[in-house]
């Protein structure tokens, strides 16, 4: 495998990446044809999550798997495997399958999301939508792009991406998420009635990696959660920024955990100040 110019001992970002959209098609598949079609109805109550989380942790297998027999030596933290340590520097970042509530119920919003990290860094990232006929790829530097959806010239096309003009917060688009502990999603509620009647509107997609796809394509004015996992960020926000948005949490600090924040530069800067004051980040 060929080293980065930019930094060299590193594997090339794009090879990272070709491995990353090779080991997303297969996982799309898997799920998109393994999926029951009557997983959504099924009659105990227990059987559809026991699918879900059967197709998640074969996916993640698949594409771990996969990633070993090409790179063995790498570490991998996956939603369901955990951390595993590596020795070249390179770390794949994986979620088998973001958003499993719309898998669950056949909804299209679900995802397979890869990034690859040199030395902690995200340099390469993934999100396969399947039921949109949509990847989505960046690497770092390079610009962000999607194939396939509606209007492509082509399925083969590439379409590069930016992030819609800022408009001002009061004719922003939003996407959020909610947690799934009922004291968290509680002050999530509240903050989601003090934006409300600033913005244009809110949107609940499902699935973070999908939410900041769209934000990538311009589907989104600005997006924010908390509670988001490494898995759940990598791949999207690499993407988002690649396309031209800002991406933080708290003021001075990264997206993570406590509070992600992502938009364009002029909705960032009006949008990552309230939440703040708002306690977004907290309960």
């Amino acid at each position: 495998m060929s080293q980065s110019p930019n930094h060299p001992g590193r594997p090339d970002p794009d090879e990272l990446l070709a491995l990353a959209l090779e080991a997303a098609r297969r996982a799309g598949e898997l799920l998109r044809d393994g999926r029951p079609a009557d997983l959504g109805v099924t009659a105990t109550k227990s059987s559809p999550i026991d699918v879900v989380t059967e197709m998640d942790v074969a996916a993640e297998k698949l594409i771990t798997g996969f990633l070993a027999e090409h790179r063995p030596q790498d570490a991998v933290l996956g939603e369901e495997s955990g951390d595993s340590r590596g020795r070249s520097g390179i770390r794949w970042v994986i979620d088998p399958l973001d958003g499993t509530v719309n898998y669950l119920y056949g909804l299209p919003g679900w995802a397979v999301s890869i990034a690859a990290e040199a030395d902690g860094e995200t340099v390469a990232g993934v999100v396969a939508v399947p039921m949109r006929g949509e990847t989505f790829r960046a690497v770092r530097g390079g610009g962000a792009y999607r194939r396939g959806g509606i209007g492509a010239a082509a399925a083969e096309d590439w379409q590069r991406l930016r992030c819609r003009p800022s408009p001002p917060l009061s004719q922003a688009l939003i996407g959020t998420g909610f947690n799934y502990v009922t004291e968290v999603r509680a002050g999530q509620a509240e903050v989601v009635r003090k934006l409300l009647p600033l913005v244009r509107d809110i949107r609940r997609g499902g699935a973070a990696a999908v939410d900041l796809c769209d934000l990538a394509a311009g589907r989104l004015d600005g997006f924010y959660e908390r509670g988001l996992h490494p898995w759940d960020l990598a791949a999207g926000e690499l993407i988002a920024r690649e396309a031209g948005a800002r991406s933080g949490g708290r003021p001075g600090r990264p997206a993570g955990r406590e509070l992600s924040v992502l938009a364009g530069p002029g909705v960032f800067a009006e949008l990552q100040p309230l939440l703040e004051e708002w306690g977004a980040w907290h309960d």
